[in-house]
């Protein structure tokens, strides 16, 4: 019997280990000594992640009036810090393998983290928030404590999923109830041994509680509504059957006008299969 996060992640070396090539770009991003072109070669010198990340940076995510051909070009054009967020989604999808396919289908589970990290983005453009690739990430990772329930203790998750559907309540508050915590908050210990960003693990950890994110509440406002509004839409499902609701308050602290929506689903919309396809393309083959 599970009794915390940690009681998970222990010792669970193919979960808690991030993609190498993600560190090394960071490093290289902190070093002062290392130039652009030190970066670029990092990230070249892995084909599938430059293919993927090539297919990204062309696709509508950006929509660029001409064709962007190489690394180098697009860490010039998008920043080398944004890259590197984009390397980490792109990365993260191909490490979780062995997932029972009567819990939860893959391909629909990215769909809807990606879904997410769409809408994320979109209202943080709205925002004119600076580096919106974070949201893009904060949004697909927000369920990823989900897939490691699904993988580590199949039988109680399975119990979780049950008792949402037959007592119509929301997965993240049966996980509770059987487990003694959630997805969100076992994704979010997940990101601190990753040591990633303390705004992603807020964004992830509070997207069902943004009340919670002390110091930072737009990033979980924006996750929290983006969850809202892909679960509403039904593009894809990470097991979830209901829509959870709008926590009081939080449309408020995003700043955004009602009237944005219908304009901002239109662009969701004009993203969603293109980005899908270019991250998920070579997972689903």
């Amino acid at each position: 019997m599970v009794h915390n996060p940690d009681d998970l992640l222990r010792g669970y070396v193919e979960v808690s280990s991030l993609p190498m090539i993600y560190y090394k770009i960071n490093e290289a991003i902190n070093n002062p000594r290392c130039s652009m072109m030190d970066i670029s070669k990092i990230i070249s010198d892995d084909p599938g992640l430059t293919v993927r990340l090539l297919r990204l940076v062309n696709s509508a995510f950006y929509a660029f009036p001409s064709k962007i051909e190489t690394i180098t070009q697009a860490l010039v054009i998008i920043g080398t810090n944004q890259l590197r967020d984009l390397a980490l989604a792109t990365s993260i999808v191909s490490l979780f393998e062995g997932i029972p396919k009567d819990l939860v289908s893959m391909e629909s589970f990215w769909r809807h983290s990606i879904a997410c990290g769409v809408a994320a983005k979109t209202l943080a453009t709205y925002r004119n928030e600076t580096n919106i690739e974070r949201f893009m990430v904060a949004g697909m990772l927000h369920d990823i404590g989900r897939l490691i329930l699904y993988k580590k203790v199949g039988d109680q998750a399975r119990e979780a999923l049950l008792r949402s559907k037959n007592s119509k309540a929301l997965l993240f508050l049966t996980e509770e109830e059987v487990m003694g915590f959630d997805h969100a908050s076992l994704g979010r210990r997940l990101l601190e041994v990753w040591n990633l960003p303390l705004s992603l693990g807020e964004a992830v950890g509070f997207h069902h509680k943004p009340h919670h994110a002390t110091r930072y509440p737009i990033e979980a406002a924006i996750v929290h509504v983006a969850d809202i509004i892909v679960n509403a839409l039904q593009w894809g499902s990470s097991g979830e059957y209901y829509v959870p609701p709008l926590e009081e308050k939080v449309w408020e602290r995003i700043g955004l006008s009602t009237g944005i929506l219908s304009t901002a689903f239109d662009s969701m919309n004009q993203q969603m299969d293109e980005i899908t396809h270019s991250i998920l393309q070579d997972e689903l083959k």
